[in-house]
């Protein structure tokens, strides 16, 4: 099975509700219909198997026929994190030879003033969606479940992103494997809040209730109120979300009863225990806390959906997937002692785009070596206990200090920099920057705050900066960050 065929599989349900955007109500049929029509424009635009088309687009149904339409038509999708500051976008695009750009008119122009490389450009209008709809019939190439389906960035621990290459057959595996553990169906109704750009949004917001037959009310942004008041009126059962999400829904002064929402699930970070039993007792709905990475299509491992769950493990392998916690030499370790986390599977991507040497690194016999440091107890429940990687999750976007520390050591001012992450109540960790001036050039905080914003994306900036005369260095003159806070 391809991506593009995961609705088709539901021929029963044509006329049943597929999509909820703004009051407007898309059915199966409707989105097969508007997927076929994407796909043409594609294919007459000159996409041809292979080809990477990004996409920057809000969460939206354009969204969804657009990625469709684009793998149906043979090409390759590149998700656009709309957070990203313009030369983050520009290297992805340049990075992935992309020979396509969709944009919707609300940010069409300021993507369109990047140093962008060669490319056809889609803004999506009233007068591109007549296009899209004149298209007439035209055949498709044959796409193997083995092609790549998307492209798919990650930060990297040299400071540029690289795009994990994930084939149909790696995100249909990572489907399979949530309805086999879940019990849901087409009678569920799925809440897209989470970014569709977003791997984990994405597959359990979109791929999966699409595969189930199931409902998708999508949301284009986070607003506490807006979703407080979607939960009730739209009849949603199943809710993901990142642990900042649930963290602001708890503030909320409001005992609201959720009348048909069964779960929530929470990915992207660790989210705090009390927060996972307040939030259960105050909207009578229990937080299945999973875990999962890019690479991986995005999960590894899910709490039981209906068992014992267990508060702050990141619960079990789903099914065909392996995962093991071993040392520095690949000896798995006893229960209770901690090791990286590495895992193999249906699931686990083919490597990195031109990243030879990061994808032997990454991929060692078969095993995906997440950077994860973790310990399996008796039950073979995991538990997350750091990042053997110096990553920094905010809000459930990944940072990687070297990316932040090579824009800041950009700076005329800045001799050296050093980045952590510190604990955050709320994004569960931020930015915080230590920096070593120039001699006689002695930025200040608010300088190098408006100088990485015009490089970085918003969730990268510090949101602390410290101004020191030395770094702490080990024998070898390595900054020692485990003396930093």
């Amino acid at each position: 099975m391809r991506v593009f065929e995961l609705h088709k599989r539901n021929a029963p349900y044509t006329q049943r509700t597929a999509l909820r955007f703004h009051g407007e109500t898309i059915t199966y049929a409707d989105l097969e219909h508007n997927v076929e029509q994407f796909a043409r424009y594609f294919k007459k635009l000159g996409l041809s198997p292979g080809d990477r088309a990004a996409i920057a687009l809000p969460n939206c149904p354009e969204f969804i026929y657009s990625y469709m339409g684009i793998t149906r038509a043979g090409g390759i999708v590149v998700p656009l994190n709309l957070l990203q500051a313009p030369r983050e976008l520009a290297f992805m695009l340049q990075d992935s030879g992309s020979h396509f750009l969709i944009l919707n008119p609300a940010i069409g122009q300021h993507l369109c003033q990047l140093p962008l490389p060669a490319l056809t450009i889609v803004i999506l209008d009233d007068k591109c969606r007549k296009e899209i709809a004149a298209v007439p019939q035209v055949s498709f190439p044959e796409v193997n479940d083995l092609s790549t389906c998307t492209f798919l960035y990650t930060s990297g621990t040299t400071g540029h992103p690289k795009a994990a290459m994930l084939t149909h057959a790696n995100l249909i595996a990572n489907v399979k494997a949530m309805e086999a553990v879940s019990g849901f169906s087409s009678e569920d109704n799925f809440l897209a809040v989470l970014p569709m750009f977003h791997s984990f949004g994405w597959a359990t917001s979109v791929l999966f209730p699409l595969y189930l037959g199931g409902a998708i009310t999508i949301l284009d942004s986070f607003k506490p109120k807006e979703i407080l008041q979607v939960l009730v009126d739209e009849g949603v059962t199943i809710f993901c979300g990142v642990p900042s999400m649930f963290s602001l829904l708890l503030k909320s002064r409001n005992q609201v009863v959720f009348p048909k929402l069964k779960f929530a699930f929470s990915g992207g970070d660790s989210i705090f225990g009390e927060n996972l039993v307040d939030f259960e007792k105050k909207f009578n709905t229990p937080i299945v806390e999973g875990y999962g990475l890019s690479e991986a299509s995005p999960i590894v491992c899910l709490n039981p959906i209906h068992g014992t769950r267990k508060i702050s493990s990141v619960g079990v392998p789903l099914p065909g997937v392996e995962a093991k916690v071993v040392d520095e030499e690949g000896q798995e370790m006893p229960c209770g002692e901690i090791g990286e986390l590495i895992a193999r599977g249906p699931n686990i991507m083919q490597g990195y785009f031109n990243r030879e040497e990061e994808t032997l690194s990454a991929l060692q016999g078969g095993w995906l070596h997440t950077g994860d440091l973790a310990y399996q107890d008796q039950d073979g429940f995991l538990f997350i206990v750091g990042r053997k990687k110096e990553l920094i999750i905010n809000a459930g976007f990944n940072v990687y200090p070297r990316e932040v520390e090579l824009a800041l050591e950009e700076h005329p001012g800045v001799a050296e920099a050093a980045v952590i992450g510190v604990a955050h109540p709320l994004k569960g960790q931020v930015v915080k920057a230590f920096i070593l001036h120039e001699e006689g050039h002695e930025p200040d905080k608010q300088e190098l705050f408006y100088f990485l914003k015009g490089r970085l994306a918003g969730y990268k900036l510090p949101e602390t900066f410290v101004f020191t005369s030395a770094l702490p260095r080990g024998a070898s003159g390595k900054i020692l960050k485990r003396l930093l806070e």
